[in-house]
C-alpha cells in the first residue's frame, strides 16, 4: 500500500520527538485514524472527549517539556478542543492540535460538519493555523507548527481535510518555485541579558535592604540559582500558583503562595520590601504586589512582551531564568545585616504552625484543610500533584508542602474547571513509574472528571506502577462561586445556582474496576491516604467535607469584610455554620 498523508504526518510528529497523541475519532480524521492503525510508534490515548485530550496535551507539555499533541474530528470535535488549548495558551504551553475538516471540494458548500476552522482557531492559536490544502503542503505546515509551538511556547493548529488525509503521500515537493522546503532541525537557543543590564540589576538589588522575591513557572529548573541569590540578598521567596513547585516548602526562607489564596508572609513581604524581584512569573493582581512607588522593581522574563506589566519595573531583563541568574549571581553582595531575612523566617515558622492549627479543627463532617494537610508528610518524593480551580485550589495553594522532586499545576491564568484530572492522567502517561495525585472538587469531577476515569479504567493496567490518585472534596456546592458571592458581590450563596447533586465517586470508582474510599470522619482521613498510596490499583478518595470552611484571605479588606457581613445579614443558607467555622479561624 502507498504510503498516505496520514502516514507521513504520524512519520512527521514522531521525527519531532512526538510519542503519544491525546484525541477522540471521527470521520474528519478518517485519513489519520487507519494511519494510526497501522503505526507502531506512536500511542493514541482515547479520551472520552476532546476538552480532556486537550489539557491532556496541555499538561503533557508541562509536565515533560515536550510539545504536546491532541486531535479531533471536523466541526463539533474541533470545537470541544477550545478550552483546553486555551489553558495551554494562557499558561504559555507548546501544544499543537490536529483538526480534521471536511473534504476539499465540499468546503464552502454549507456542508455537513463543516466549520471555519481557519477563523475558529485564529486567536487560541494565533501564531499559527494552517490547512492543508496540497499533500505537498503537509512537511512544512508539521515542521512549523512544531517549530513555532516550541519556539513562542504557545498554541499552534493544523486542519487536515479528509480527503488530503488519504490522499498519497509527497514527503518532498519538488524544488521549483512557490515551494517551501523544511526540516524538523530545531535548537533550543540561549537567551540572557546584556552586561550592562545585568550591572544595573545587581546595583538595585545590592542598593535595597529588604529583598522580597516573587518566582513563577518560569522559574522551573532554576531552584539552585534561586536559592543562591535569596540567601546572598537576605530575601525571602513567595511563589505564584505555576511556580509552586519550583521550590522546596520546607527551605525557612520560603513564604508560600502569594494573592487571594496565599499566605500571610507573603502578604507581609510584598507590603513590606523595598526591592522587589520577580522570576519567571505573570502573576496578575496587583493588589498583592508592592504598592507603586515603595519598592525598586527588577523582573527577569524571557519573554520580552511580558516585561513590566504587573509592577512598573525599573530594570527589566529579557532572558532565561536560570541562565540570566547565574550571570547576576557574580555581581551580587552579601548582605551583612541578615535581620529582615531573620523576620520573614520566624513568619514562615509561624505560619505553618498556625496552618497546622487550623488543619485540624473540628468541621462537619470533614475539613477540607486537614485533607491536605494529612497528604504532605506522606507524598512519594516524585509525587505529581494537580488540581483544579475552585476551593481545591486554595488549600493546595496553601496546606500541601512541596518537597525536590516533586511535580505540581493546575489552570493556572485561565483558571478553568476540569482540568485536574486529565492532567494526573496525562501525568501518568508520561511518568508510569510516578504517583500522580490529582485535588478536584465535586463540581469538576461531575462535569467532566467522571469521564476521565472512564479513561483511567480503560489505559491502568498498562502502567508500570498502577497508582493514580484522585481526592474528591465532596461538599455539595461549587464552593469558590460561593464564597466570592459572599465576599465580593454582597450576596448570600444561591443554592438554586450553587448545589451540586449528591453523588458517591467511591461507589462509582468501585463500579469502573478502581479502588473507592470515602471519608466522613476526620480520623479516617491519615489511614485512607495510607491505603490509596499502598494501592494495587487507582483510587478515589472521597472527602466528604464542609463547604462552611472559610478560605480567608492574607488580610481582608473593609470591603471583603462589608460584602461578607451583608451576605451573612442578607440570609445566607449557611450562616450558621459559616459563623462558627469563622469564628474558630479568627479568634481561637
Amino acid at each position: 500500500m502507498a504510503k498516505t498523508v496520514g502516514d507521513f504526518i504520524l512519520e512527521r510528529l514522531r521525527g519531532w520527538g512526538v510519542t503519544r497523541i491525546f484525541g477522540f475519532p471521527g470521520d474528519g480524521i478518517g485519513g489519520l485514524v487507519a494511519a494510526l492503525g497501522r503505526n507502531d510508534d506512536i500511542q493514541f490515548v482515547q479520551t472520552r472527549h476532546e476538552e480532556s485530550a486537550a489539557f491532556m496535551a496541555c499538561a503533557h507539555a508541562k509536565f515533560t517539556g515536550e510539545v504536546g499533541v491532541c486531535m479531533a474530528t471536523s466541526g463539533p470535535g474541533a470545537i470541544h478542543l477550545l478550552n483546553g488549548l486555551y489553558d495551554a495558551k494562557l499558561d504559555h504551553q507548546p501544544v499543537v492540535a490536529i483538526i480534521g475538516q471536511q473534504s476539499r471540494t465540499a468546503v464552502g458548500g454549507n456542508y455537513q460538519q463543516e466549520v471555519d476552522l481557519q477563523n475558529l482557531f485564529k486567536d487560541v492559536a494565533n501564531d499559527y493555523v494552517q490547512t492543508c490544502m496540497s499533500p505537498a503542503m503537509t512537511r512544512h505546515l508539521i515542521d512549523r507548527a512544531f517549530r513555532i509551538a516550541k519556539a513562542r511556547r504557545n498554541v499552534t493548529a493544523l486542519v487536515f481535510p479528509n480527503d488530503v488525509q488519504e490522499s498519497k503521500a509527497v514527503e518532498e515537493a519538488p524544488q521549483a518555485h512557490g515551494t517551501v522546503h523544511t526540516s524538523d532541525a530545531y535548537n533550543k537557543w540561549d537567551v540572557t541579558p546584556d552586561e550592562a543590564s545585568l550591572r544595573e540589576a545587581a546595583n538595585a538589588l545590592n542598593a535595597g535592604k529588604k529583598v522580597g522575591i516573587l518566582i513563577g513557572a518560569g522559574a522551573m529548573g532554576a531552584a539552585d540559582e534561586v536559592v543562591e541569590v535569596a540567601n546572598l540578598l537576605g530575601a525571602g521567596v513567595a511563589k505564584a500558583l505555576l511556580g509552586k513547585a519550583a521550590l522546596p516548602d520546607d527551605l525557612p526562607f520560603v513564604t508560600g503562595s502569594i494573592g487571594l489564596l496565599g499566605t500571610e508572609p507573603s502578604d507581609w513581604m510584598m507590603q513590606h520590601c523595598d526591592t522587589f524581584l520577580m522570576i519567571g512569573s505573570r502573576f496578575p493582581y496587583s493588589e498583592f504586589l508592592p504598592k507603586i512607588g515603595q519598592a525598586k522593581g527588577v523582573q527577569i522574563d524571557l519573554d520580552p512582551t511580558m516585561l513590566s506589566i504587573r509592577y512598573p519595573m525599573d530594570i527589566a531583563l529579557a532572558g532565561e531564568a536560570k541562565l540570566t541568574l547565574k550571570a547576576l549571581i557574580p555581581l551580587l553582595k552579601r548582605k551583612e545585616d541578615r535581620s529582615w531575612r531573620g523576620e520573614i523566617e520566624e513568619r514562615v515558622s509561624r505560619w505553618w504552625r498556625e496552618e497546622g492549627e487550623r488543619a485540624m479543627k473540628d468541621a462537619k463532617p470533614v475539613n477540607p484543610e486537614r485533607v491536605f494537610w494529612e497528604l504532605s508528610p506522606k507524598l512519594p518524593d516524585n509525587a505529581i500533584i494537580t488540581a483544579d480551580s475552585g476551593s481545591s485550589a486554595n488549600w493546595f495553594a496553601r496546606a500541601l508542602k512541596i518537597r525536590p522532586g516533586m511535580q505540581a499545576s493546575l489552570s493556572g491564568t485561565l483558571a478553568t474547571m476540569c482540568p485536574g484530572m486529565p492532567y494526573a492522567v496525562a501525568a501518568k502517561f508520561a511518568f508510569p513509574s510516578r504517583v500522580p495525585i490529582a485535588f478536584v472538587g465535586d463540581g469538576a469531577m461531575q462535569m467532566l472528571g467522571i469521564t476521565d476515569l472512564i479513561t483511567v479504567s480503560k489505559y491502568w493496567k498498562e502502567w508500570l506502577d498502577p497508582r493514580l490518585i484522585v481526592c474528591v472534596l465532596s461538599n455539595r456546592d461549587l464552593n469558590q462561586v460561593s464564597w466570592e458571592l459572599r465576599a465580593m458581590a454582597n450576596s448570600p450563596k444561591v443554592s438554586e445556582t450553587q448545589d451540586v447533586p449528591k453523588f458517591s465517586f467511591a461507589q462509582y470508582a468501585e463500579m469502573l474496576g478502581l479502588k473507592g474510599i470515602t471519608v466522613d470522619k476526620p480520623e479516617q482521613i491519615s489511614p485512607a491516604w495510607d491505603e490509596a498510596l499502598r494501592s494495587d490499583r487507582p483510587c478515589v478518595i472521597d472527602a466528604i467535607v464542609d463547604p462552611d470552611v472559610p478560605t480567608l484571605p492574607p488580610h481582608i479588606t473593609f470591603s471583603q469584610a462589608e460584602s461578607y457581613t451583608e451576605a451573612l445579614l442578607s440570609g445566607d443558607p449557611n450562616e450558621v455554620g459559616i459563623i462558627k467555622q469563622t469564628f474558630k479561624r479568627v479568634f481561637s
